[in-house]
C-alpha cells in the first residue's frame, strides 16, 4: 500500500510519517523546497515536492503515483496575513484534491486534519455542552473559517472518499504554542484571562495518529470525527501539569480581564504587520482564548472508528516536558 502526506516535516506530519513507516506502508512525504526535513530521517522516506499553490504543479508531480490512501495535514496555523490562511487552507487544499481527482487516483481513503476550530463558540452558554456534528459552526477565527472553507469543498466532491478528522488542541514533542506555555511556567509565571469558567480539552499526538488510521481502515466516506483525549479540564489544570514535571515550586499566576488581551493582541497584530513577524500575540489568538468551552463529542469516533485515546493529560505532559529537556529546548 502507497500512501501520501502532506504536511509531513510538520508537528503532526512527521509522527504520521514514522506511523505509516512502522505499518509497512510506501510512504511519500510531501514537502516544500523550504522545508527543513530534521525529523523525516528515515531512508526509507520518499519525498515529493508539492506546491499547494500551484494546482498544475501538483498534477504534474502526482502524475508517476498512483496512491492508495492520503492524509492531507499541511496547512498553517499563524499568519501575518489572514489572507494567508485561505490562501493555504482553502484554497491549497482545492488544489490538491482537483490535481489527485483530475488523475483519477484510485484513493481508498483522503484523510482531510481539520480542527476544532472549524466550530468556534458554538456552544458558549452555561452549563457547557459538547459541541456535536449536528451544531452550526461559527469559526471566530480566520484559521478556522480556511478550515471549514476547506471542510465545505471537500464535502462536494461526491467522488471522493473523504474522512475528516476535527482534533482540539494538539500536544506533544515537536510542538511550539504548548511548549510557549512551558517555557512561562519555567519562568514561574502563568497567565490566564476571563473570569467565566473555562472548560479546555486536549489530545496528545500518538492518539491523533491513531484516529488516523482508523479513518483509514475503518471510516466511512463522508465521515467527520471531533477527537479528544475523552477528558475535560479547568484552565488551570495544564500550566499546574507542566509545574508539576518542570520542577517548578513557586508560581506566579496573572489573571486578567479579556480586555487587556484585546489589547496586547491588537497592539501584536499591527506589530506583526509592521514588521512582517509572526507573532504570539494576535487576533486569533484573542478569539481562542476568549472561547470558553471546548467540550466536544468524541462519541462517533469511539463507536465508528473504535477511536480510544490511550495517553492521558498528566502522561502526555510528562512526555512532552521529557523530549523539550532532552532535545535541550528547556
Amino acid at each position: 500500500m502507497k500512501i501520501l502526506i502532506t504536511g509531513a516535516t510538520g508537528f503532526i506530519g512527521s509522527f504520521i510519517v514514522e506511523e505509516a513507516l512502522s505499518r509497512g506502508l510506501e510512504t511519500w512525504a510531501a514537502v516544500r523546497t523550504s522545508s527543513s526535513t530534521k525529523y523525516l530521517a528515515d531512508p526509507r522516506i520518499n519525498f515529493v515536492t508539492l506546491n499547494l499553490d500551484s494546482e498544475e504543479q501538483m498534477r504534474k508531480a502526482l502524475a508517476p503515483h498512483r496512491f492508495d490512501y492520503v492524509v492531507h495535514a499541511a496547512g498553517v496555523t499563524k499568519c501575518i496575513d489572514r489572507n494567508d490562511f485561505f490562501r493555504v487552507n482553502t484554497e491549497g487544499t482545492k488544489n490538491l484534491v482537483r490535481a489527485l481527482m483530475s488523475l483519477d487516483m484510485p484513493l481508498k481513503k483522503f484523510v482531510y486534519l481539520s480542527s476544532l476550530s472549524v466550530f468556534g463558540p458554538a456552544r458558549e452558554e452555561l452549563p457547557y455542552r459538547e459541541i456535536t456534528a449536528a451544531d452550526t459552526p461559527v469559526p471566530n477565527t480566520a484559521y478556522g473559517q480556511s478550515k471549514l472553507a476547506a471542510e465545505h469543498f471537500i464535502e462536494q466532491q461526491s467522488s471522493l472518499p473523504y474522512v475528516i478528522l476535527r482534533p482540539t488542541g494538539v500536544y506533544g514533542p515537536r510542538e511550539r504554542d504548548y511548549f510557549m506555555m512551558a517555557k512561562s511556567i519555567k519562568n514561574h509565571i502563568d497567565f490566564a484571562v476571563g473570569y467565566r469558567p473555562q472548560i479546555i480539552t486536549f489530545v496528545y499526538v500518538s492518539d491523533v495518529v491513531q484516529a488516523v488510521f482508523l479513518a483509514m481502515e475503518r471510516g466511512t466516506a463522508g465521515g467527520r470525527y471531533f477527537l479528544t483525549d475523552g477528558c475535560c479540564y479547568s484552565s488551570q489544570m495544564f500550566s499546574n501539569l507542566l509545574k508539576k514535571h518542570l520542577g517548578v515550586n513557586g508560581l506566579l499566576r496573572i489573571k486578567a480581564p479579556l480586555a487587556v488581551l484585546r489589547a496586547a493582541t491588537f497592539i501584536g497584530e499591527r506589530y506583526g504587520k509592521i514588521t512582517n513577524k509572526i507573532t504570539a500575540l494576535n487576533d486569533d489568538k484573542y478569539n481562542i482564548m476568549r472561547q470558553r468551552n471546548w467540550l466536544c463529542d468524541i462519541n462517533p469516533a469511539r463507536e465508528e472508528l473504535g477511536y480510544r485515546p490511550s495517553v492521558e493529560l498528566d502522561e502526555g505532559v510528562r512526555r512532552s516536558v521529557e523530549w523539550y529537556k532532552e532535545n535541550k529546548w528547556i
